[in-house]
């Protein structure tokens, strides 16, 4: 539990921290009052949406054997640390590379086989997310740099859909079984039946997401007709609360998921272990992430707070879709690809070149390195205690 706690506090320093790095570098938000609404969104959204990604990485990347407690607290302890050198020394390393390297080696040293198909799965979505990540940042960083489209218009659009992806989006608050407690569905569910469009969407369900859609839309519209650029920096405020929210819902089982044999074996509720982790990451936001916030920020480049709202978008929508498939995700990965992505617009000159070189290939070791040294770990662990 210990090692758990330590692994979610190290989230909440490195991991959680890059969705309202775009505000701090567009100066839309202090960089200390940043950390305090990262600690805070992203604490309820452990709670409120870490339970797929948590059973994956509990259950589904060793086949053939079960994770034991020294085994969890091997493969955390190992995560924990990789990622603790990423907060001293400035580089993110994520998460859900050094998390999914030590937790394969703890289960391959407890004599496990490996889980080649989750493993196709997850990878196919990493090497996946870098270049969705940027080309979305690109697309939407040009469109509001558009002149034919007013500014008043272009972004409470962008708002808007934004409102209607969280009327859809998965929140243990609402009743339900997993995957299909959304606010649209709750709708639809006190109106009772009304014709299906396609699948299982209905007619209350769409018209639920464009009522919320323009009610944010139409928020934003009035902020912005009192002043432009200030309600282009509230929406950047508000939706950095979004997006970290998404991503405490999305990191927090990278901490929990070793733990989830061991609660499930002793009956204990699975919102017990989530609570635990969002403790660990409103934590670890508020006094390890500043130091990853100006480094992500001012470091990769310099943007506006336009090309500021293209990054967070792409970071949202993946985030979402993540924990709707419950794979264990890096949320440094989404939102430094979409800063690059957003920055290109304007030319590569805002990049570094250099440290992006250098932080990909920290990406890699992080991911190999876990995996040796986690299985090293576990073994020297087995030998001096006689435990399993």
């Amino acid at each position: 539990m210990l090692a758990s706690f330590f692994m979610a506090w190290s989230l909440g320093a490195s991991s959680n921290s890059p969705p309202f790095a775009p505000a701090v570098g567009a100066n839309a938000i202090p960089t200390m009052r940043a950390a305090f609404f990262i600690g805070v969104f992203a604490a309820l959204g452990a709670i409120a949406q870490g339970g797929s990604i948590s059973e994956t990485v509990g259950t589904g990347l060793i086949d053939g054997v079960s994770i034991s407690p020294l085994g969890a607290a091997a493969g955390l302890f190992t995560a924990a640390l990789f990622i603790a050198i990423g907060v001293s020394t400035g580089y993110p390393i994520p998460a859900a590379f050094a998390t999914t390297g030590a937790m394969v080696g703890v289960g391959l040293a407890l004599g496990g086989n490996p889980a080649w198909d989750t493993y196709q799965r997850i990878g196919t979505f990493w090497v996946s997310v870098p270049f969705v990540s940027a080309t979305i940042a690109y697309i939407t960083a040009s469109l509001l740099r558009n002149d034919s489209i007013p500014e008043t218009v272009g972004v409470p659009l962008l708002g808007g859909f934004v409102g209607f992806v969280l009327a859809n989006v998965d929140l243990a608050i609402f009743p339900g079984s997993p995957g299909q407690r959304t606010l649209a569905r709750l709708a639809s569910a006190q109106v009772g039946t009304t014709p299906t469009l396609f699948g299982a969407i209905d007619v209350t369900m769409i018209l639920t997401s464009f009522v919320v859609g323009a009610v944010v839309f139409a928020v934003l519209r009035r902020s912005m007709e009192r002043s432009v650029e200030g309600g282009i920096r509230q929406f950047l405020v508000g939706l950095g609360a979004v997006v970290a929210f998404s991503s405490g819902g999305s990191q927090v089982g990278l901490a929990t998921g070793p733990l989830e044999p061991l609660f499930t074996t002793f009956a204990v509720p699975s919102i017990t272990l989530l609570v635990l982790g969002a403790v660990g990451i409103l934590l670890g936001a508020w006094m390890g992430s500043p130091r990853l916030l100006q480094a992500v920020s001012r470091e990769y480049s310099k943007l506006g707070v336009r090309r500021s709202i293209a990054a967070l978008v792409p970071g949202f929508l993946i985030a979402q879709a993540a924990i709707a498939l419950g794979i264990p995700i890096s949320f440094n990965n989404i939102i430094i690809s979409s800063v690059i992505g957003s920055g290109l617009v304007a030319g590569s000159g805002g990049v570094s070149g250099r440290k992006i070189a250098f932080t990909l290939s920290a990406w890699v070791v992080s991911l190999v390195g876990a995996l040796l040294l986690g299985y090293g770990i576990y073994t020297v662990l087995t030998m001096l205690t006689g435990i399993r």
